[in-house]
């Protein structure tokens, strides 16, 4: 099969690559560096012709609700509508455990406007809902430098970039079927321990302040983004990924 990646070069969309190099299937790899832009259009036709299926990977690191959203289906919009003029069979999007059960986080409703306007295309698609990502602290840390790391109280179930991307490589190279079952990771975590195990594996001395987000502390306390059905699970924790060097 020939399979684009959407977002190719990015954390998750690298190793959907290579797992499905590994599978023997021919990439196109969807990213500004390689002349595709999704937001504009731009060179999308080019791209997917002959694609069987596209894995949609992007993201965008601002977390207000307008950006987010305007992002999040302008870029889905583009991509499927070139979808349809090139044949393509499949869409396969990455979201995340529990956005519509913590709605109150404007970054998560900007994701269910995105499985929104996948839901309702004309291209088969399959929605893949996965868990944080062991980088996520790493990523929330750096978001307030300073000797203060404010983190949210949150249960969660971080799970390796690398297995949802071989997860995703094997949701492409299949039928479409709406929603597929979650994946996450081995075990469940606090975000604030996590946070305090990155600083001490990196040698930092920070002081981690747990706060509550606004209009989702007690859904994020209280378990929302934990998987509530059967799915795939990661083998890999979270100190099996700090001892790799967040490999």
């Amino acid at each position: 099969m020939r399979i684009a990646v959407a977002g190719g070069t990015g954390v998750v969309g690298r190793h959907v690559v290579a797992a499905l190099e590994r599978s023997g299937h021919e990439v196109a790899v969807l990213a500004r560096a390689r002349g595709v832009d999704a937001v504009t259009g731009q060179g999308l036709d080019a791209a997917l012709d002959a694609v069987d299926a596209v894995v949609d990977t992007l993201n965008v690191t601002s977390l207000k609700e307008r950006v987010a959203t305007e992002f999040f289906t302008t870029t889905s919009r583009n991509l499927l509508a070139a979808e349809v003029r090139a044949g393509v069979e499949h869409h396969v999007l990455l979201s995340i455990v529990g956005v519509d059960r913590a709605s109150g986080y404007g970054y998560y409703r900007a994701k269910v406007a995105q499985e929104a306007v996948v839901r309702a295309a004309d291209v088969p698609w399959s929605v893949v809902r996965a868990t944080q990502f062991h980088e996520f602290p790493g990523q929330v840390l750096g978001a307030v430098p300073g000797p203060v790391a404010i983190m949210p109280r949150m249960r969660c179930r971080p799970v390796a970039a690398a297995e949802v991307g071989s997860y995703l490589a094997e949701v492409a190279a299949a039928p479409a079927q709406g929603t597929a079952p979650e994946i996450a990771g081995p075990r469940e975590e606090q975000m604030v321990d996590l946070a305090r195990r990155l600083l001490r594996a990196q040698g930092r001395r920070r002081w981690v302040l747990p706060i509550d987000f606004p209009g989702t502390g007690a859904d994020f306390r209280g378990g929302a983004l934990l998987p509530d059905g059967e799915g795939p699970r990661g083998s890999v924790t979270f100190d099996e990924w700090l001892r790799t060097g967040g490999a």
